[in-house]
């Protein structure tokens, strides 16, 4: 079986669009849903979320995407807004009724016209910032088991709200973020961890996904329960594909998606730069696809069906503009799909 081409999440906002505004309608719409309201019906809404939202979910399910992550354009934010509501209150759990993720309630909501136009059902991925993230954010670095429960336990209700299952989208993948894993000083041990993630990982249906930047924690995540997928990026970060053997993935059970295509573009301008290019095109910015075979061809052939997913690697959000990122995962799908 071939691996499932998707992406990460992170978008570039449409040009004209402040990200202002789009903070202050994402807000509004979260409440509006946790009201029970239809935040499509208000103009305001409507036009500075909702169909920004949509138009940049249609514009990658045409990229060619098997698996396709809803736009986000700022992914702390998305729960830890709502993880101050919970601590101003005393918690650190979000209520499950205030767990709402508002870019899931309007693909949902578009979701036969999005299927109906591209002739299938649509397969979802969500990407969430994991209760370690959130944490090290909100908390700090040392680890407290019980608020860490907590936000175990937020970062599952907030899962378990995004799941869809009808006849025009299904949610394929939940992927967990845990960029700054292996990376901080985090006071928590190994158990801890896998107790925490697992705790996230509580609900059945789509395929588990945890997406990391570095491998240095992956050996103690190969014991995590429930978790399918092991998630990092290759392209921008080679060396992290040769401390991920075949043999352990065997072992644990678990599946690998690996990054064939380079998202890092501060580095990626700051090596145009060097070479005199200070302006550079779209076309400049993205690699050969040539280049992005190559790494998917050595990942295929190291992991083979444990090969499970691929894509670009992450941070499409600072990128110039849409028409950039486009363009990027257009070039990634071509390259995995005729290899």
């Amino acid at each position: 079986m071939e691996p499932l081409i998707d992406d990460i999440g992170s978008f570039p906002l449409p040009n004209g669009i402040k990200r202002e505004t789009f903070a202050q309608a994402y807000i509004q719409t979260r409440q509006t849903i946790i009201d029970g309201k239809d935040p499509t019906q208000d103009e305001f809404l409507q036009k500075n979320f909702c169909q920004i939202i949509i138009d940049t979910f249609r514009l990658k399910i045409a990229c060619g995407l098997d698996v396709i992550n809803f736009p986000h354009f700022s992914g702390l934010p998305q729960i830890g807004n709502a993880i101050h509501e919970a601590m101003d209150k005393g918690s650190f759990v979000v209520d499950q009724q205030k767990a709402v993720l508002p870019e899931i309630y309007v693909i949902n909501k578009y979701a036969k016209e999005l299927s109906e136009e591209f002739g299938k059902k649509i397969m979802l991925r969500v990407s969430i910032f994991g209760p370690i993230e959130q944490y090290l954010h909100e908390v700090g670095a040392t680890a407290y088991p019980d608020v860490l429960d907590g936000f175990a336990q937020t970062i599952n209700r907030y899962a378990k709200n995004a799941l869809l299952n009808n006849k025009y989208i299904q949610t394929k993948a939940v992927s967990i973020d845990e960029p700054s894993l292996g990376h901080t000083s985090f006071t928590a041990s190994p158990e801890l961890i896998i107790q925490t993630l697992q705790s996230a990982y509580d609900f059945q249906g789509p395929t588990k996904q945890i997406h990391l930047h570095f491998t240095t924690e992956i050996h103690n995540l190969l014991n995590v329960k429930g978790l399918d997928v092991l998630s990092f990026e290759y392209a921008a970060s080679p060396k992290n594909i040769d401390a991920v053997p075949k043999k352990i993935l065997e072992k644990a059970d678990k599946q690998i998606r690996v990054g064939i295509s380079r998202t890092d573009i501060d580095s990626i301008w700051a090596e145009l730069y060097e070479k005199g290019i200070t302006n550079p095109t779209n076309e400049q910015l993205i690699e050969p696809e040539d280049t992005i075979r190559k790494r998917y061809r050595y990942a295929k052939e190291k992991y083979e069906e444990r090969l499970a997913f691929t894509g670009p690697d992450c941070g499409l959000g600072p990128w110039p503009n849409q028409q950039s990122a486009e363009q990027l995962l257009k070039r990634t799908v071509n390259a995995v799909k005729n290899c």
